[in-house]
């Protein structure tokens, strides 16, 4: 099993990583070529690509122009431990033992902007660059074109039958399923609020994080054993799913 999770604007850079082991990114010499064209931007082209304040551009500006290989844990960080937001939040991970790391190193994969797609301990230097962006590059005039197939020929080259989308359709969309050799489970998550379904952003991006953690904590690798997935009040609704759409809700 693949679990695939969108990334996070909001990094920690700073907080005690307690393992030492590391890997580095599949895609790293794409990343170099895609940082060397962002580094040819200036503060206020970094701003109106991704509609930045003044103090966020000046902050991925300089990022783009320290960005460095070869990585190491003295210029970066494994990525489970920098992405911070509403999905990583809600996973267990600083309370993760060596057991659960390794599973998650087998199992999850973080889709991303700049470096395609990230393992857990995959190292990494903070940025912001979103799989949406329309930025012209050397393969084309946005991410989705600079990535054509090689993340979903990644996956197609993993160990695992079956590939979990817990990721938004913004990074989803950097995957061709027509081309996938693996089946696709996506997993949908909605909310009764008085009375009606519905699906809250926020909540869902949370619901992500709590089946992330649920399939690391639990050594998840069959696709039946997500059905007992109830954290937090979510329930699988078999009315409302179909045989690769999963829906779970719960009630507000």
């Amino acid at each position: 099993m693949i679990v695939l999770l969108s990334p996070s604007k909001k990094l920690d850079e700073d907080s005690k990583i307690p393992t030492s082991t590391f890997t580095q990114p599949a895609f790293l010499d794409h990343a170099e070529d895609l940082a060397s064209d962002l580094k040819k931007l200036n503060r206020g082209e970094i701003g109106d690509l991704m509609s930045l304040s003044t103090n966020l551009s000046n902050l991925n500006y300089d990022r783009f122009q320290s960005f460095e290989t070869p990585f190491n844990t003295s210029n970066a960080r494994q990525s489970i431990f920098t992405f911070k937001g509403d999905v990583y939040d809600k996973m267990d991970i600083e309370n993760y033992n060596e057991d659960d790391l390794t599973f998650a190193q087998h199992h999850i994969r973080i889709l991303s902007g700049l470096y395609g797609l990230l393992k857990p301990l995959d190292l990494m230097q903070p940025y912001r660059l979103e799989m949406g962006t329309k930025f012209n590059n050397q393969r084309g005039k946005n991410l989705y074109d600079f990535w054509g197939n090689l993340i979903t020929e990644n996956i197609n080259d993993e160990k695992g039958d079956l590939v979990v989308n817990l990721a938004s359709q913004e990074y989803f969309k950097s995957i061709n399923p027509k081309k996938l050799t693996k089946p696709l489970l996506t997993v949908h998550f909605k909310q009764y609020k008085d009375g009606k379904l519905k699906t809250i952003g926020l909540m869902a991006k949370r619901a992500r994080g709590m089946m992330a953690d649920y399939i690391i904590k639990n050594k998840i690798t069959q696709k039946d054993d997500l059905l007992k997935f109830n954290t937090d009040g979510y329930q699988f609704e078999p009315d409302l799913s179909k045989e690769n759409e999963w829906v779970f809700t719960k009630n507000m």
